[in-house]
């Protein structure tokens, strides 16, 4: 364990300029920041000088930032190749030592660490001593801190209650999964109504049988969850889909298979593919063959990726091979913006518009994939929020009725619980403003994609954590969640088989109904008048109506495609890490966002927030 450090001691964080990834490094200074430390981190001269130990000049570079910023701490961070990154670290260590910047040679640094993939900690650990810890990005925030040194008594009380809360909600998950209750939830007999298992089956008539039933012990929400084996051949890679659809719907588990389908299938559907790569995900490339994964499915509901390419075709052919049970469209995204699709983005969303017509004229619920999609690009929290009200804006422009409004959770990983049951809040208040007699919204939330740990029982006592999270969005509904999307806990180290698939719901019900029974007796803090939680869904519910606002003036007809492609255009919509197009979208890209306090937040060029006023595109 690291000495307790001192005010006096001062963090450098550097990273190789090879190595692209940020997020880290920013997140853990602005922990520091806020708990009064002096935080230094790496120039462009010191990264590049990174990648070149191997030069004198390059290592004196290194010295001289260390010695004249007065660091004590260092933190290198490399996410990238292991093995790469393990040389790095002996390499560093060597040019350390030479130039005797070692606390044990009489030089300033105390201590050293390391943050990057969890292979790449473990061959640190393993090879290079002298490195006092490791990160590898599933660490909560006392726990960051505690490995650093840092006393909890300078923990700033915005970093204490978060703390308090996430470390309950986890080890509430921890409790969960060590006592095992979770593997005697059995299956809920979701039957007894007319359309049951057939083509004419609904989710809409599923979550009203679910309501009329009550929720019961184990019952509650319809569980949705993601499944499609990745195999080189694509033939073996359906086959072994179809019998994992069988088993599935054998166990009784899973109320809505939502099919995981490869690039090509969402790309180019029906072509001869020839020697391309799938890219992941199940290689389904005929009606026939989502046919058979129907049949195999019963009497799951079945859904599945909209396409890239052909949209609106792929979508009526999904109501006729699947009867799929919603349909989700991402509007700005999977094009050539973020490289996923071959339409520009203007044409994207034409096609994206003619899909919610058909939709709408199925009477089947709209997912908007959206949100999260801004979050994966540094977007904000308010934009998080006012690209979700957009969505649902549009649909119920274009006839749409039934919205289900996915809430992705833990994105990025450092967002601090309180901090997403505010955005949470604040979004859902948005977008049922819009509900009258013909539009209705249904919550779907779940667990970040890049929030689980490699450990497969942290990751199960995260499962449960963030379920409990979820409970806490609307904590006096019983019927809110109506579906969760269940994320599987080997989501981090491997592809989620039946067996995985069954017993993360069998977590998710269990901790849903501990949670509950835990907070009618008292035993968990009520978060409904939570005050920093109260606080910061005012703060976002203004923001956002202001961005809104300003929408509304600046761009004519905002529901129509055009409308939407002027909204991203004109930087209403902040995308920082925006990987394609950033040269024909510069006010997109113009402003940069940071973690503060466990939320994201639009900064100026010192790292500060920035006023809704003065981000709003005049």
């Amino acid at each position: 364990m690291p000495a307790t450090l001192k005010k006096t001691d001062c963090f450098g964080l550097m990273r190789p300029a090879i190595d692209a990834h940020t997020l880290g490094i920013s997140y853990v200074e602005q922990l520091l920041s806020n708990c009064g430390f002096k935080t230094i981190v790496a120039d462009a001269a010191v990264c590049r000088a990174l990648e070149k130990l191997e030069d004198e000049q390059s290592l004196y570079a290194i010295g001289r930032w260390v010695r004249e910023k007065g660091i004590t701490v260092l933190g290198l961070s490399y996410r990238l190749d292991p093995t790469d990154g393990s040389e790095l670290v002996g390499r560093l260590l060597r040019g350390l030592k030479s130039q005797r910047l070692l606390a044990s040679q009489g030089g300033p640094l105390k201590t050293l660490y390391f943050a990057g993939l969890p292979q790449t900690c473990q061959m640190v650990q393993s090879r290079h001593p002298e490195i006092n810890g490791v990160f590898q990005g599933d660490e909560m925030v006392s726990q960051t801190l505690g490995m650093l040194g840092i006393n909890p008594s300078l923990f700033p009380r915005s970093v204490s209650e978060s703390v308090s809360y996430d470390e309950t909600l986890l080890a509430f998950g921890r409790d969960i999964v060590n006592t095992g209750r979770h593997l005697s939830v059995g299956p809920v007999d979701r039957s007894g109504y007319e359309t049951f298992g057939t083509s004419r089956d609904t989710v809409l008539a599923r979550i009203a049988h679910c309501l009329r039933n009550g929720s019961g012990m184990y019952a509650g929400p319809l569980m949705r969850a993601h499944v499609g084996p990745y195999m080189h051949n694509r033939q073996e890679a359906v086959e072994l889909f179809l019998s994992w659809a069988r088993a599935l719907a054998d166990s009784g588990f899973l109320d809505v298979l939502s099919i995981g389908t490869s690039q090509l299938t969402q790309s180019r559907f029906g072509e001869d593919w020839g020697s391309s790569a799938n890219g992941g995900g199940v290689p389904i490339n005929s009606e026939g063959e989502f046919a058979a994964v129907w049949q195999a499915s019963r009497p799951m509901l079945v859904r599945t990726y909209a396409g890239t390419k052909d949209i609106p075709s792929l979508a009526e052919m999904y109501e006729r091979a699947i009867h799929i049970a919603w349909h989700a469209l991402s509007l700005w995204w999977f094009c050539r913006i973020d490289g996923r699709g071959p339409y520009t983005l203007l044409e994207n969303l034409r096609q994206h518009a003619e899909t919610l017509g058909i939709i709408a004229r199925t009477g089947k619920p709209f997912e908007p994939n959206v949100q999260h999609h801004f979050a994966f690009r540094g977007a904000d929290d308010v934009t998080y929020v006012v690209s979700a009200h957009l969505a649902a804006q549009v649909a119920k422009k274009m006839g749409v009725r039934y919205l289900i409004l996915q809430n992705m959770l833990n994105t990025p990983k450092t967002t601090w619980g309180v901090q997403d049951l505010a955005k949470s809040r604040a979004m859902l208040r948005l977008v049922r403003e819009l509900e009258d007699g013909y539009f209705r919204v249904f919550l779907q939330p779940r667990g970040g994609l890049d929030y689980f740990s490699p450990d497969t029982d942290k990751a199960k006592a995260q499962l449960a954590a963030v379920t409990a999270l979820m409970d806490d969005i609307e904590p006096h509904n019983p019927a809110s969640p109506p579906l969760i999307h269940v994320v599987s806990y080997s989501e981090a180290f491997e592809l989620a088989e039946p067996a995985v698939v069954n017993e993360s719901i069998q977590i998710t019900r269990q901790a849903l109904a501990e949670y509950r029974r835990l907070r009618a007796k008292g035993y968990v803090d009520d978060m409904t008048e939570n005050c920093e939680v109260k606080r910061r869904t005012a703060e976002l519910v203004k923001d956002a109506k202001a961005v809104l606002g300003a929408i509304s003036e600046a761009v004519p007809n905002a529901c129509t495609p055009e409308g939407l492609y002027q909204i991203f255009a004109k930087g209403f919509l902040p995308v920082p890490y925006l990987s394609e197009c950033r040269d024909e979208f510069p006010n997109a890209v113009r402003w940069q966002t940071r973690v503060f306090e466990g939320s994201v937040k639009v900064v100026d060029v010192n790292g500060l927030p920035v006023s809704i006023e003065n981000r709003i595109p005049v």
